[in-house]
Parts: C-alpha cells; sequence; structure tokens
C-alpha cells in the first residue's frame, strides 16, 4: 500500500467497453499508475495494452497472476455479473482496495459475504454506482437521507433499448452464470439504488410484475416494482429493456414539496425542485457530475475517507433487486425481513 503522497499503482480486470473507459480515467489521472490489465480476450488485451501505454509484461490473461504479480494498491473490477463477488474477494485476500463496478454480486448473501469481508478488511472498497457524484443527486440526499424530511411518494422509471440482446446467444449479459439477470439486474438497479441513497429509507416489503424472456424466469424484459418502506412510504419502479430510448427518472415527493431528477441518453442526471405550492425551481439543471468514478476512488484511498458509493449502499441494491426478481417469480410479495433475517441492522 501506498501513502497519500505516492501514485497509487492500479490495475484493471475486464476490458470491455466499461473496462476501457475506466482504464482511460486511471491513465489519465496524476494520483493513478495504470500498472497491470487483466482480460481473458488476447487480442483485446493486446490491442488495450498498447493504447493505454501498458507493457507486455503487465497484461494478464489471468485475474489471479495479475493479483500475485502486478505490484497493485489497488484493482477496478469491470467484469460480467458473476464473476464480482469472487474476483472481489480475491482482491481482499491479496490486501487491495477495490473498485467494483454494479451490481456488487448476483445474489443476496454473495453480496452480504463480500461486505462483511470488507468491514474486516482496511481497504476501501467502492462499487460504481456514479450517480453518487451528481450533484443533482446530492442535493436530494441532503434533504432526505443527511437531513430532517421524510419522503412519503416515489417514484422512478429507466428505459432502454436492449432488444440485441434478447435477439443474440453471444452476449455474455444473455448468460445466466455471468448475467445473474436481466434488464433490471444490469439496468435498473441504478434507479433502484437512487432510491434508497437519495432517501436513506429502509424498505420492508417489496411486490413485483415481471415479464420475462426465457421460460426458467431468469432474463427479464420489463417490470413494475411496489417498495414499501418502514415509515410508510410506497415507491414505484417501472423499468423495461424493449423500447426505443433511454430514459429515466426519479421523483420524490414529501410534506414540503418535490425533487425531481432526469435522465436522457446516458447524459448527466439533472434534477429541480417543486416547493409546497407548487412552483418549480431548477437551480441543479444543467449541471454535470463532480467526480469521474476513478477520480472518487482514488481521493477515497489518499484520504482514507468512505467512498461516495460504499459496499453497504452495492448490498442495499442487491437486496431490493434480488427480492424484486423473486417477487416476479413467485407472484407474490416478499418481506425482506423474513426473507433475509441475517441482514438485521443493513439498512440502519
Amino acid at each position: 500500500m501506498t501513502d497519500n503522497t505516492d501514485p497509487i499503482a492500479v490495475g484493471v480486470v475486464g476490458i470491455g467497453s466499461l473496462g476501457k473507459r475506466l482504464a482511460e480515467q486511471f491513465q489519465e489521472l496524476e494520483r493513478a499508475d495504470l500498472v497491470a490489465l487483466a482480460d481473458r480476450n488476447e487480442t483485446v488485451l493486446a490491442d488495450v495494452g498498447e493504447q493505454l501505454g501498458v507493457p507486455e509484461t503487465g497484461q494478464y490473461t489471468d485475474y489471479g497472476q495479475m493479483l500475485r504479480d502486478g505490484s497493485l494498491d489497488a484493482v477496478g473490477i469491470a467484469t460480467p455479473n458473476g464473476l464480482h463477488h469472487d474476483q472481489t474477494l480475491a482482491a481482499l485476500d491479496a490486501d487491495l482496495h477495490v473498485l467494483c463496478e454494479k451490481p456488487l454480486a448476483t445474489t443476496v448473501e454473495d453480496a452480504y459475504e463480500v461486505t462483511q469481508r470488507a468491514e474486516e478488511s482496511d481497504a476501501v472498497v467502492m462499487v460504481g454506482y456514479q450517480r453518487h457524484f451528481n450533484p443533482a443527486y446530492h442535493m436530494a440526499r441532503e434533504r432526505w437521507a443527511l437531513g430532517d424530511r421524510e419522503p412519503r411518494f416515489i417514484t422512478g422509471e429507466i428505459t432502454h433499448d436492449w432488444q440485441s440482446c434478447y435477439e443474440r446467444d453471444d452476449d455474455w449479459r444473455m448468460d445466466p452464470e455471468l448475467s445473474g439477470g436481466g434488464h433490471l439486474m444490469n439496468v435498473g438497479t441504478h434507479v433502484i439504488d437512487a432510491i434508497l441513497w437519495t432517501t436513506g429509507l429502509t424498505p420492508t416489503e417489496v411486490n413485483a410484475n415481471m415479464v420475462f424472456h426465457d421460460d426458467e424466469q431468469i432474463f427479464d424484459r420489463q417490470s413494475t416494482i411496489n417498495i414499501e418502506f418502514a415509515n410508510g412510504a410506497v415507491a414505484n419502479v417501472s423499468d423495461t429493456g424493449v423500447v426505443a430510448r433511454t430514459r429515466e427518472h426519479v421523483h420524490i415527493w414529501d410534506e414540503e414539496g418535490a425533487v425531481y431528477l432526469e435522465g436522457r441518453e446516458w447524459d448527466d442526471r439533472t434534477g429541480y425542485t417543486i416547493d409546497d405550492e407548487g412552483t418549480e425551481h431548477d437551480p441543479y439543471f444543467g449541471y454535470s457530475r463532480w467526480l469521474s468514478k476513478g477520480t472518487a476512488f482514488l481521493e477515497a484511498i489518499a484520504e482514507g475517507t468512505e467512498p461516495p458509493a460504499t459496499v453497504y449502499d452495492g448490498l442495499k441494491a442487491v437486496v431490493v433487486t434480488m427480492a424484486a426478481y423473486e417477487s416476479g417469480r413467485q407472484e407474490e410479495r416478499i418481506d425482506i425481513h423474513d426473507r433475509f433475517p441475517f441482514l438485521d441492522g443493513v439498512f440502519e
């Protein structure tokens, strides 16, 4: 490990489009020294290594070998969902800081294990939920999770064109072992996380209706989810991967008005408020995110602070997401405490 003045030696595993962008961030940041890349695809590995100036000696087709030989301080994990659990634990075993892309894991039990292991270590473990870096979402969080107001009514929606995934069999997102679920697992999780993080509410029950792509009911195409919270608030979340455009919103109301958070395509999300007389105010419209994932991760390491998206945030999102899948398959309401009794205290 380094002190807060040394460059942080970073490796990235999984250098598809998302992993490559993450590696590019580390390559550009003064605090980071991108020294290693790992991917099973040798051609992609060589191409990205050449583009980012990582020599052949720092290119690995075996992630475990990278951990053993890379002289790393930290690792970024941008592999398929089903690999996150094992790869995060391996990095923690190697005494490394970890930035894991969402979801933290594909089961509640695995996400809980990662959380416990992270808690027992001195490592920074961050999850790649980028809305935690956005000023509009921070404004909402300061009003509720960090403030004294009580959210009462919440709606969330994300739409996205995932049709090519459903039509092809060669994408990892349609491999049950690698993906762990469909559109909600891979995309809708952003809205679930945003609601939990900005409000700080404790979910108690989840009731979902899901339209599945497959007979085994693994890959959802779209869903409607009702989440009940301990304070009596209710959230309604809609998620679909079978429309032509990406749109997103999270709307949260309390007795004094509302915060509306909006997004188009994958541009930075914006927001505005509504006061108790119904007047709209838009001081946060057009603001961009403050930090990149890489910047936020390196700052937490260097300064010894909590990252913007913690391992507990990752766990909470997995809990509600997996409760929704279970509810959709069983066609019944899921009581979170009864279904996951080992989670006592997680949402406090």
